[in-house]
C-alpha cells in the first residue's frame, strides 16, 4: 500500500559498496571499484555521472562537499569545495537592500564542484585509474542520452531551454564539456575556455562573475568538526557548511531520553533543531569573513545551557542565538577501509536558470539563495565571501578509528533535521541503515532562507508515526501539519559498518530513484 514501509532489506557486501540517488551513478561507482578503484575513484565516477543524470539537482556549475577516511593513517578529511560571490557583487551593486535575485546570472558564486572533485582524486586516488577513466560513464550518457528515473522525471516540466523533456535525455554541448575536463583537467574549466565563455554571456546578461573569479577559486581542505556521540567520533565540514548545527542538536540532545518515534521525542529533537538553526542565523559565517570559531557551539558548558532552554511542557515560539564562551548525496567505501561522504549541489532545482552557451553547464544560485544584505549579519554578501551552506554529511569512526557510518541527504533546511533523525534511528533504536532511512519523519518550519524566517513554526509530520503523536505534539503548542508518507523530501543514503571485516550494509531512501550496490 502507498506509504507503507517498502520492506527492503539493507543491501549487504563486502568487496565494496556505493549508495546514491540514482541508479546509473550507483552503477558506475561500483563498475570502478570492481575495476580496482578506491573510494575516492568512485566516488569521482559518481559525480560525474550525476552531473548529467540529475541536472536539476547538482553539476559542473555547482558545488561539493566531501568527508573522506584515509585507510592508510585513519584521518577524515574536509574538502570544501563552495564559491564565492563576484569580486563585482557588492552589496551596493545588488541595490544595498532588498532581497537578492533568485534567478539569472546575478543569482550565481563562482562553480566549486569540479575543484572539488580535481582535489579529491588528486588526494585520495587509488592511482590505479586516471581521470579521463573515471568520466567516462557520464561522457556516454551525456552523449548518447539516457533513461530518465521516474522521481527525477517530475522535475521535468520546469526545466529551462535547453534541456530536453523525458523520457530520454541528450546533453551534446555537456558531452563536449566532460570531454574537455576529463581531458584537461580542472584548469580549463576554471582558467580557460570555459571561464571564458562563462565571463562573455555573464556580461551579456547583466551578471557579476569574471573569468578572474574562477582564476581564484580554491577548494578549501582541511580538518573537519567532531563530536563524540554514542561512543562514536562523528565528523562534518566545517564553515562554510552548516554542518556544525547537526553536532550542536545532538550535542544538546546530549544523553537525554529520547526515543525519536514519540511524542516526547519529536519534541525534544524539535526543540533542539530550533537552537541550533539560531545559532547558525546569529553567529556562523564564512570563515574567512568571520573570527567566529564554530567549536565554540559544541563546546560542553554551551550545550548545556542551550538545553537548559528547552522547555519539555510547551513548544518555542521564538529560539535566538545563544552566547558561547536541492543537492544530492552518496556515501562509498572500498574493501582497504577508505570512505567517502560526499553531497553536490547546484543550490535551488535548476540553480540560477542559466546554461552557458555552447557548454551545457547549469549554474547555481547559491549567491542569490544563500546571502543576506541584512547589516552586521554573519552572511551578509560581499566580494569574495563564500555563503553558508545548506550542504553537508557526516562520517562516523568507532573506538578503533574504522569507518562505523556515513551518510547524508539533500534537502537544504532538511539537511540537518532528516539527518539528525536518521541519526537517533541508528543509535538509539539500533536501526539497521534501511530501517533508519524509511522511517517516518518531521519537517520544522522556518529554516534559514530568508523569505520565511518571519513566519511563525509549523511542523510537518509524515504519515508513519505512532497515532499519539501528533495529538501530543498539539497539546505541547506545535502546529502540527500532517503530509503522506515518503513527502518529507529528501534522498538519504546511509552506510553502516557491519560486524564481519570488511563487510558493509546500505540504505537507500525510497523517497528518491536511487538504489545501493555492493560487491
Amino acid at each position: 500500500m502507498p506509504g507503507e514501509p517498502t520492506g527492503r532489506s539493507p543491501v549487504l557486501a563486502r568487496g565494496g559498496i556505493v549508495a546514491s540517488s540514482q541508479p546509473l551513478a550507483t552503477a558506475a561507482g561500483v563498475e570502478v571499484l570492481s575495476r580496482g578503484g578506491n573510494a575516492a575513484d568512485a566516488a569521482v565516477a559518481v559525480l560525474g555521472v550525476l552531473s548529467v543524470v540529475m541536472p536539476m539537482m547538482n553539476g559542473l556549475g555547482g558545488d561539493t562537499f566531501v568527508l573522506y577516511r584515509r585507510a592508510r593513517d585513519g584521518r577524515v578529511t574536509a574538502l570544501c569545495g563552495s564559491g564565492a560571490a563576484a569580486a563585482l557583487g557588492t552589496p551596493e551593486a545588488y541595490g544595498g537592500s532588498g532581497r537578492l535575485p533568485q534567478t539569472g546570472y546575478r543569482a550565481a558564486a563562482v562553480p566549486g564542484m569540479v575543484e572539488a572533485t580535481w582535489q579529491l582524486l588528486s588526494r585520495f586516488g587509488s592511482g590505479r585509474m586516471a581521470w579521463p577513466e573515471l568520466w567516462a560513464r557520464a561522457i556516454e550518457y551525456a552523449a548518447d542520452g539516457h533513461a530518465v528515473a521516474p522521481k527525477t522525471a517530475g522535475h521535468y516540466g520546469d526545466a529551462p531551454e535547453p534541456f530536453e523533456r523525458p523520457p530520454f535525455v541528450r546533453q551534446a554541448d555537456l558531452a563536449r564539456t566532460l570531454q574537455a575536463v576529463a581531458g584537461q583537467g580542472a584548469d580549463w574549466f576554471y582558467r580557460g575556455p570555459f571561464a571564458q565563455a562563462l565571463e562573455a554571456a555573464s556580461i551579456a546578461r547583466g551578471g557579476f562573475l569574471r573569468a578572474s573569479d574562477l582564476a581564484a577559486h580554491r577548494c578549501a581542505v582541511g580538518e573537519p568538526l567532531e563530536l563524540s556521540v554514542g561512543g562514536l567520533r562523528l565528523f562534518v565540514p566545517p564553515p562554510p557548511s552548516q554542518g556544525v548545527i547537526l553536532l550542536e542538536a545532538l550535542g544538546i540532545v546530549g544523553d537525554l531520553p529520547c526515543d525519536p518515534l514519540s511524542g516526547a521525542g519529536v519534541h525534544l529533537l524539535v526543540e533542539a533543531k530550533k537552537l541550533a538553526f539560531a545559532d547558525r542565523l546569529g553567529h556562523v559565517g564564512d570563515p574567512d569573513f568571520t573570527d567566529f570559531d564554530p567549536r565554540r557551539l559544541l563546546a560542553p558548558r554551551f550545550l548545556a545551557g542551550r538545553r537548559a532552554c528547552i522547555d519539555r511542557f510547551r513548544a518555542a515560539e521564538d529560539a535566538g542565538p545563544g552566547a558561547p564562551g536541492d543537492t544530492t548525496s552518496f556515501v562509498v567505501a572500498d574493501r582497504e577501509g577508505n570512505a567517502a561522504s560526499v553531497i553536490t549541489s547546484i543550490s535551488a532545482a535548476w540553480g540560477c536558470r542559466e546554461v552557458v552557451p555552447g557548454t551545457g553547464v547549469l549554474l547555481n544560485n547559491r549567491a542569490g539563495r544563500g546571502f543576506t544584505l541584512q547589516g552586521g549579519h554573519p552572511n551578509r554578501l560581499a566580494p569574495g565571501k563564500r555563503t553558508m551552506h545548506t550542504l553537508l554529511c557526516w562520517l562516523a569512526l568507532d573506538g578503533r578509528g574504522e569507518p562505523a557510518l556515513l551518510g547524508g541527504t539533500p534537502g537544504g533546511d532538511g539537511q540537518p533535521q532528516w539527518n539528525l533523525q536518521v541519526l537517533m534511528h541508528l543509535l538509539r533504536r539500533g536501526c539497521n541503515p534501511q530501517e533508519a532511512v524509511e522511517a517516518p519523519r518531521w519537517t520544522s518550519h522556518p529554516g534559514t532562507d530568508a523569505e520565511g524566517l518571519s513566519a511563525p513554526p509549523r511542523l510537518q509530520l509524515e504519515d508513519g508515526f505512532p497515532a499519539a503523536v501528533a495529538p501530543r505534539l498539539a497539546e505541547l503548542g506545535h502546529r502540527v501539519g500532517p503530509i503522506p508518507r515518503w513527502a518529507s523530501g529528501g534522498a538519504m543514503q546511509v552506510l553502516a559498518r557491519g560486524a564481519a571485516p570488511g563487510s558493509w550494509s546500505a540504505g537507500s531512501d525510497p523517497r528518491a530513484d536511487g538504489c545501493a550496490l555492493g560487491l
